[in-house]
């Protein structure tokens, strides 16, 4: 069975970082592109961020672009510049899995002053 659990949110001020992780199970994570998604409050699911498999090639929406890093060995992403419209529920997924919508609980991350 697939499981996906994220964890790293929180709530922070603007302009500061957070790391959010994703422990993979039940599947073989080096052979799959992953995916960060978000979806904030009234909103639909935006993607963020996806890696290669092999971690060699990474994307990103122009929204998040030169502020969030995703990596992994487990999958990371490196939240930094934090604003308030980054402000959702934070979930990973196999990038194939796009763009149903995520069964893990997701992370949540706010950002408020």
């Amino acid at each position: 069975e697939v499981q996906l659990v994220e964890s790293g949110g929180g709530l922070v001020q603007p302009g500061v970082s957070l790391r959010l992780s994703c422990v993979a199970s039940g599947f073989t994570f080096s052979t799959y592109d992953m995916s960060w998604v978000r979806q904030a409050p009234g909103k639909g699911l935006e993607w963020v961020s996806s890696i290669k498999g092999d971690g060699g090639t990474t994307y990103y929406a122009g929204a998040v672009k030169g502020r969030f890093t995703i990596s992994r060995d487990t999958l990371y992403l490196q939240l930094n510049s934090l604003k308030t419209e980054d402000t959702a529920m934070y979930y990973c997924a196999k990038r194939e899995s796009w763009p149903a919508t995520p069964r893990s609980q997701g992370t949540q991350v706010t950002v408020s002053s």
